[in-house]
């Protein structure tokens, strides 16, 4: 493994430090807390890769095709959320015993423009947002640290998805189990794409177009 730098070391462990600080202190900036952190974590990176700032998120540029974006990315999120919705979802619920609370969505029901603007938000807060923190970032760095070994990838998967799943505390417990289990995939496809950051951005994208589709028709 190559050799970690004092720098590589105390850059993502300051950079965690303001994250927290962002999603758990005092100071609440709402649906734009992702955006920021986003910001903060490409600054970070443009301080710790001098100038590699992109590749070292997984932003390949080789990788950014319309094939991958507008065919391959949409069909798999059509799969993942097929899945979901038939397997994932109603398996979670039983084992919990209660449904997922979709409460927050609800206004969206039946609203073409309120849909249209929470499309444009979880576009930018879940696909780019959460992508670039969770798998992006937080993944990569964890790599970096501990290696691709079975037993690494494996804690590393698991961990973040359980804090995934965390984030998604609105949801209730159910909520938080699928989310949780949607995110550990993710991870999983986000690896086996050798970590290709666009791709997993677009699937995450597309699988919250189709879940907003099933809320505006009350499918939800």
């Amino acid at each position: 493994m190559k050799k970690i730098t004092l720098r590589q070391t105390l850059i993502p462990l300051t950079t965690l430090a303001i994250i927290c600080f962002i999603w758990f202190g005092p100071i609440q900036i709402g649906m734009i807390e992702n955006i920021v952190i986003s910001i903060l974590i490409i600054i970070a990176n443009y301080i710790e890769y001098k100038g590699k700032l992109f590749s070292a998120l997984g932003f390949q540029r080789e990788k950014f095709t319309l094939k991958n974006i507008f065919v391959l990315a949409p069909l798999v999120a059509l799969g993942l959320f097929a899945f979901y919705v038939f397997a994932v979802v109603p398996g979670m619920t039983k084992l919990t015993g209660v449904p997922i609370d979709y409460s927050s969505f609800k206004q969206l029901e039946g609203n073409l423009p309120s849909c249209l603007i929470a499309l444009l938000v979880v576009w930018a807060t879940a696909g780019f947002g959460e992508e670039i923190i969770f798998r992006g970032y937080f993944m990569r760095q964890f790599v970096k640290f501990f290696g691709e070994s079975k037993v690494s990838l494996t804690l590393n998967i698991v961990l973040f998805a359980c804090f995934f799943g965390f984030m998604h505390s609105y949801q209730g417990i159910t909520g938080q189990l699928v989310a949780g289990f949607v995110g550990s995939l993710l991870a999983l496809i986000f690896y086996l794409r050798k970590y290709d950051l666009w791709f997993i951005i677009a699937l995450h994208g597309f699988f919250d177009t189709f879940a907003l589709i099933c809320i505006y028709f009350g499918l939800a």
